[in-house]
């Protein structure tokens, strides 16, 4: 999943700082159905990973198989060091 598509997908933009509240929390919303429903380990982790870049992200515990709860760990602790 390329990250722009995903941000035009759920938001009609790839241009994440022109949008409102109300167009974040709905396009969030729709993220959280479709990982919840999605089978694809990556796809998972792509959605998981944009979903917590924007504050939002389900618990590790979402991750059912240990090595994806580690993966998303490893993903947490870049992007934290990268602020």
């Amino acid at each position: 999943m390329d990250f722009h598509d995903l941000l035009f997908r759920y938001f009609g933009t790839a241009e994440i700082e022109a949008l409102n509240a109300s167009a974040l929390t709905a396009g969030l919303d729709r993220m959280r159905v479709d990982f919840g429903l999605e089978t694809n380990a990556g796809r998972r982790f792509a959605l998981w990973a944009l979903m917590y870049m924007l504050g939002d992200a389900p618990d590790l515990e979402a991750f059912e198989d240990a090595e994806e709860r580690e993966a998303a760990r490893r993903f947490m602790d870049l992007a934290d060091s990268a602020d």
